[in-house]
């Protein structure tokens, strides 16, 4: 038979012999053992001390430790202590030799961090059938430990692909930023104040204005369900609809009789908003609304609430009135009704559009701001600019949820109607019932 036959019927070496170091001060009792290691294909090196033994063992890759413990200078047990103190990738089986049979000896070399114990004179078949034991250990803990390098390596193209997701919703909060770039916008007669705190990176709330003309400014406040990238998009969508720079795409105008545009009243903008949603978007999200006019010359605020937090109205005197029912969100129901409210306000007079993360933000004590919160928090602060009001707002809620990080997004808008420099008749403030018209303006 040929030498080239010879190595074909020769059986493949998959797996490498393991590494065994015996380590006795006896000659004797190493070669004995060791001759039984060899005989059953381990590979052996001898050691006879437990010094020199730790020396070998950071320069070679143990698999077993088979160690006397009863060795001049520094002992077995003290040893197995020094060797589970190394910097190792791979565990090591280490087995004691002994004589002792105490229940607390035995402890000891347990608490060491032995795995086995050989009573001396050692027996063929139990060294044998402890070492079989060592090697199922040992390939249990390679199993994990190729385990553990895939998921540490599924981790790290996971923490890649969160890193590279966290910088593109960073920018993306950067361009829904871009939406009320205004935070402050003067009208003349009137100014307008925007606030808005994502819980997240990107959130579903927007707010803002638009002039219709020289005498009328729309603002409005949206919450979009959900939170995140796809609510973040409905607000960018929606924002498209109710720019003032393009009014043929703006859903509060409608083409006129001569090729202008005219304004609808804010019922029937909400409610184009809400066949828009069910006829063409259709989406599972849903959104909250209001959405007021205010047309300076007849001193006429119209409005409408379409499941929004209920628009409030300071006074100059400090009055604070509730506006609307409620209503039925945008996008849920086809052909819902919006009811239109109409009140008479002057200069002086404030109008604060809210999200719902103000009214329904928990409390440490069960409870929600409310709008009891709200309305407490805009009569201590009635005194301050748009803006400053807004963000005095936000440190009230800070202080009552004791926590400015909140569960859910938080935007607010105030139109505020400037005094005029000459002296203006003010009939005494009243407060406006749901879809009550006060005047004829």
């Amino acid at each position: 038979m040929s030498a080239t036959a010879m190595k074909l019927e020769e059986p493949p070496s998959a797996v490498p012999p393991r590494h065994v170091l015996v380590v006795d001060d006896s000659r004797a009792q190493r070669h004995m053992v060791s001759m039984q290691l060899r005989r059953w294909g381990y590979l052996v090196t001898e050691c006879e001390s437990a010094p020199s033994a730790l020396d070998l063992c950071r320069s070679l890759d143990i698999d077993i430790v088979i160690s006397d413990w009863m060795m001049p200078g520094m002992t077995g047990l003290e040893f197995c202590r020094e060797f589970r103190g190394m910097d190792r990738e791979s565990y090591g089986y280490f087995v004691l030799l002994t004589s002792k049979s105490e229940k607390t000896e035995i402890a000891d070399g347990l608490e060491a961090g032995a795995d086995d114990f050989l009573t001396k004179p050692v027996a063929s078949n139990e060294l044998r059938a402890r070492l079989r034991a060592g090697e199922r250990m040992l390939a249990m803990q390679a199993e994990l430990l190729a385990k553990n390098k895939v998921i540490v390596s599924t981790l790290v193209e996971l923490q890649k692909l969160y890193d590279s997701l966290d910088r593109d919703l960073i920018e993306a909060r950067k361009l829904q930023q871009t939406l009320i770039r205004d935070r402050v916008r003067d009208y003349g007669w009137a100014r307008v104040s925007l606030i808005l705190r994502n819980s997240g990176r990107v959130g579903g709330d927007l707010v803002g204005s638009f002039r219709v003309d020289d005498d009328r400014v729309v603002v409005y406040s949206i919450d979009v369900s959900g939170h995140g990238v796809a609510s973040a998009m409905m607000t960018a969508r929606l924002a498209g609809f109710l720019t003032g720079s393009s009014p043929e795409q703006n859903l509060a105008f409608q083409a006129g009789p001569e090729g202008g545009h005219l304004l609808l009243p804010p019922a029937a903008v909400v409610d184009r908003f809400n066949r828009l949603m069910l006829e063409e978007i259709q989406v599972e999200q849903y959104f909250t609304m209001s959405l007021a006019v205010m047309d300076h010359r007849t001193g006429r605020l119209d409005l409408v609430q379409a499941g929004h937090p209920h628009p409030m109205l300071l006074r100059a005197d400090g009055l604070v009135e509730r506006l609307g029912q409620g209503g039925l969100p945008v996008g849920l129901i086809p052909d819902a009704d919006y009811a239109p409210i109409s009140v008479q306000v002057f200069p002086g007079d404030r109008l604060i559009l809210c999200s719902d993360g103000f009214t329904e933000c928990p409390l440490p004590n069960g409870r929600d701001f409310g709008e009891d919160g709200l309305v407490e928090s805009l009569r201590a602060s009635a005194h301050l600019s748009g803006s400053d009001l807004l963000e005095a707002m936000v440190w009230d809620l800070t202080r009552a949820a004791e926590s400015d990080s909140f569960p859910d997004d938080v935007s607010g808008i105030v139109l505020d109607l400037l005094p005029q420099e000459t002296g203006q008749h003010r009939p005494v403030a009243g407060i406006a019932q749901p879809g009550q018209r006060l005047g004829d303006g």
